[in-house]
């Protein structure tokens, strides 16, 4: 029986389900059982466990094993000498080696496929043996996907698909602020627009075409039908994407398009030559060779389950059917090979045409709707370093993305009537999601909040908690209402209640007063006579500490980055970021194929490397032999990498393992001591940040254009060295100066030979804003 694919929007799909049950009966529709096996560092700790094996040591012999992709116990004790040598011993630690491969492979566990669901013609229990699991609330069949359709069932994939959900999002979000209804599935295919989008590489966040290799290939292609998108979508993938570089050259002329016969240019013609679509083989064997369609159908399934033996059977079929038609021998010979080897690969034009279709609409909605498109990518992300990155994107779209607001900010990603997208309210920790409904519903029905005093007065004092308030406060939800953060936390000069305690106090004293029956002598309600309370003085808090409340109740720092303090030293004295190191782990493992191995050989070649970055989750600890070590986790603007001190470098470097400190690190990539192909960054050096531009800069030179020289400019200059000069004790800098006109013919440069300066930040803005150049520290 064949199996039939289907996606719908996550919310669809369970609706989808529960409608085949009812239709079916419950007895008729199932899931497809998964069977877990043991991988070999699995395999040593349950081994371990039995065995009563120390679990100190247990951790240790699986550490052992490489973090390699798919690694088997037996690959791993050919790779590590440690291993061989625990083996060949007699301890009980060799006996969990030997027994855990014995049982490595062998079946752990059962869990229930994720998208597989199984209609009967009558009670499953009549087919196949059935069983019940915790997380199902269907039956699930005992035989796993690999044989359940020998059974006699028909299995359908109903899968959840995300992009579905974020189109019906988007879709959403332009009706709610546009008022216009888009019928996705009618736009047009012509669209310049989204083609300029597609030529640009610009797809982070579409579907498909958003991989980095994609987006190379995209902008060299530069696609302007429709068609490419499908042949694209087709060829990216193991096999075919060596025929990108020729699918690329043909189309655009630099290379000529050739058929190995002239019949085969009818359904060639489109990719130029190339075979991408199983539809094509099956349609070339019936006009070439005579096939049935039938008898092609059965090609093009020995191709999709690259069934060699059935190809190799149909081979004299195929030849016989062609010279009879006087195709040449030799050409036939060429296109059954290139057949067979397109076996490995084939894939189906339909299935590319529907995804083609579905990451076309991501990119129209994308290119013609950014800040609603976006605000859908952003709702439907499950993890912070996700919406990291697509933060990134919005701003290098030019779309804004700001903070949580009482005023404008919906329950999940919205957009406002600037077109800047909006943090959800529900995305800030500890506020919940009653007082997130009463503070929206309330805005709803009786207009925006004017001030905090308005809020105070309409808030839900039941829902809407001293907690609520404070983790608002700290996402920045009241920033709109003319207050600092730190307001709300100060007190008054002669008060004992922070500004935050005032409010709720003035909230609940209104609403009391609001919900008696009492009135005035004179009419007026006694609300009238609650009076605002006075917010205490207090100058804003430090951009550190206001993004580290930020990343507390956010997740992720969104005014800023406590690393914007030190910029210059990131760009100046860094050579590598993390990303780079994260490569070196894919690496390793085994993931991101060609692409992520050559750019970790680049960082190889780099020789020394420096990185810097924040340091969080210290943690100080002892190995089983009573030796301390330390691990901490580097973190800059995009990634973080956890690195692990031991010995004489633990001992060395553990005063600057602080949570919240900013430092320099320096080191070499090497492999781990006996472990081929482990590699990792060996730390040589490890300072503070703050101290690598005192250290390393040896001079600053100001420049200077010659058409805007005049004593004018030189007088601020003086000013804001002398400044420096007074505010900083530390002055280790020579300061030099390039004079040069626009051309470069005329270049002077001039060195103080007294004056040392401080290299601070105040000093290269003050510099900057005299001058409309960036004066340059040099080491």
């Amino acid at each position: 029986m064949p199996d039939i694919d289907t996606d719908f929007d996550d919310a669809g799909r369970q609706k989808v389900i529960d409608y085949v049950v009812e239709k079916y009966g419950k007895n008729q529709v199932a899931q497809i059982i998964t069977y877990g096996s043991m991988a070999a560092r699995t395999s040593i700790q349950d081994v371990g466990r039995v065995l009563d094996l120390p679990l100190s040591e247990v951790t240790l012999l699986k550490k052992l094993v490489p973090d390699t992709l798919g690694i088997t116990l037996q690959g791993a004790i050919e790779q590590v000498p440690e291993l061989q040598a625990i083996l060949k011993g007699n301890d009980l630690r060799a006996t969990v080696l030997r027994e855990a491969g014995k049982l490595e492979g062998s079946i752990r566990n059962t869990g229930v496929h994720a998208a597989g669901i199984i209609i009967a013609p009558y009670d499953l229990t009549d087919i196949v043996p059935v069983a019940v699991a915790k997380d199902s609330d269907l039956l699930v069949t005992q035989y796993d996907g690999r044989v359940i359709e020998d059974a006699g069932v028909i299995k359908m994939d109903f899968l959840g698909l995300k992009t579905l959900t974020i189109i019906k999002d988007a879709l959403r979000l332009i009706k709610q602020n546009y008022g216009v209804v888009i019928d996705i599935d009618y736009i047009p295919l012509d669209d310049e627009k989204t083609f300029e989008l597609y030529q640009k590489g610009d797809t982070n966040g579409t579907f498909q075409f958003e991989s980095d290799g994609m987006q190379m290939y995209l902008r060299d292609l530069k696609p302007d039908k429709f068609e490419d998108l499908i042949a694209m979508n087709a060829l990216y993938r193991p096999g075919p994407i060596e025929y990108i570089p020729l699918f690329i050259k043909r189309k655009h002329g630099y290379e000529p398009i050739a058929f190995d016969l002239p019949d085969m240019e009818e359904y060639l013609g489109e990719t130029y030559g190339i075979t991408v679509y199983q539809e094509q083989v099956m349609l070339l064997s019936q006009k070439l060779a005579g096939f049935s369609k039938g008898d092609a159908d059965v090609l093009r399934k020995a191709m999709g389950k690259k069934q060699i033996e059935v190809l190799n059977k149909m081979e004299a079929q195929f030849m016989t059917g062609a010279t009879a038609k006087g195709h040449p021998k030799d050409k036939l010979t060429k296109v059954w090979n290139d057949w067979k080897a397109f076996a490995q690969y084939a894939f189906n034009k339909s299935h590319s045409t529907c995804y083609a279709f579905v990451a076309y609409q991501t990119a129209y909605l994308k290119a013609h709707y950014p800040s609603e498109y976006m605000a859908a990518v952003l709702n439907n992300q499950n993890n912070m370093e996700k919406i990291t990155f697509f933060m990134d994107e919005c701003r290098r779209m030019g779309v804004h993305v700001l903070g949580p607001d009482v005023n404008e900010s919906d329950l999940a990603f919205a957009v406002n009537k600037k077109g800047e997208i909006r943090f959800g309210l529900t995305g800030v920790k500890g506020v919940g999601d009653k007082a997130v409904e009463a503070i929206i519903e309330e805005r709803v029905e009786r207009g925006p909040y004017t001030s905090v005093y308005d809020f105070a007065q309409r808030s839900n004092t039941r829902s809407v908690n001293r907690k609520s308030y404070e983790n608002l406060i700290y996402g920045g939800a009241f920033d709109g209402m003319g207050l600092n953060r730190a307001q709300f936390f100060a007190k008054t000069e002669n008060g004992i209640l922070t500004g935050v305690e005032r409010l709720i106090k003035y909230a609940n004293d209104y609403q009391n007063t609001q919900s008696s029956n009492q009135s005035s002598l004179f009419g007026g309600s006694i609300a009238s006579y609650v009076p605002e309370p006075a917010m205490p003085e207090a100058d804003e808090w430090p951009l550190i500490e206001k993004l580290k409340y930020e990343k507390d109740v956010i997740g992720i720092y969104l005014t800023g980055h406590p690393l914007d303090n030190f910029k210059l030293e990131m760009e100046r004295y860094c050579n590598t970021n993390i990303s780079d190191l994260k490569n070196m782990q894919k690496a390793r493992s085994g993931e991101g194929g060609e692409e992520i191995m050559n750019a970790f050989n680049e960082l190889r070649k780099r020789g020394d490397i420096r990185v810097g970055g924040l340091v969080s989750n210290v943690q100080h600890k002892m190995t089983k032999n009573g030796k301390p070590f330390g691990t901490f986790v580097l973190e800059d603007y995009k990634e973080s990498y956890e690195f692990a001190l031991f010995g004489e470098d633990y001992m060395k470097f553990r005063y600057l393992l602080v949570d919240g400190y900013f430092l320099h690190i320096k080191g070499i990539i090497e492999e781990k001591f006996r472990q081929k192909d482990n590699w990792d960054m060996k730390i040589l050096s490890m300072s503070p940040l703050s101290e690598m531009r005192d250290k390393l800069t040896k001079s600053l030179t100001v420049c200077v254009d010659l058409q805007s020289l005049n004593d004018t400019l030189l007088s601020n200059i003086q000013q804001a060295l002398d400044v420096n000069i007074e505010k900083y004790p530390v002055k280790n800098c020579s300061l030099r100066f390039l004079v040069k006109d626009r051309e470069d013919t005329i270049v002077l440069e001039a060195i103080s030979k007294s004056l040392k300066v401080n290299p601070s930040d105040d000093l290269m803005a003050d510099i900057f804003n005299i001058t409309n150049v960036q004066p340059v520290l040099n080491s």
